[in-house]
């Protein structure tokens, strides 16, 4: 189980295909603009990686655009065609 600390807060990597996951990236491009998401998804394209944050529904900023329930879509649809990604998951704090 790989784990990475950003800005004090616990994630988990849950998915990541065709090697994607990358923490000097990760790190290199995480701001406190994702503090309020519950995952982000790390895509690369043209050998840069791009983020974004996803929801669970119970988030009070979860919208269509963010729902992790339409992850799937996102990389699909808007992300390069068999592109590498990885997507991590903020651990709870007990």
């Amino acid at each position: 189980m790989t784990k990475v600390i950003l800005e004090n807060q616990e994630w988990e990597l849950i998915e990541e295909y065709k090697d994607g996951y990358d923490e000097e990236a990760l790190k290199y491009l995480y701001t406190d603009y994702f503090n309020d998401y519950d995952y982000i998804i790390g895509d690369w394209s043209y050998g840069k990686l791009r983020l974004k944050g996803f929801c669970k529904k119970i988030n009070k900023i979860c919208n269509k655009n963010n729902d992790i329930k339409y992850k799937d879509d996102y990389i699909k649809n808007l992300c390069s065609y068999e592109c590498k990604y990885f997507i991590i998951a903020k651990v709870k704090n007990n």
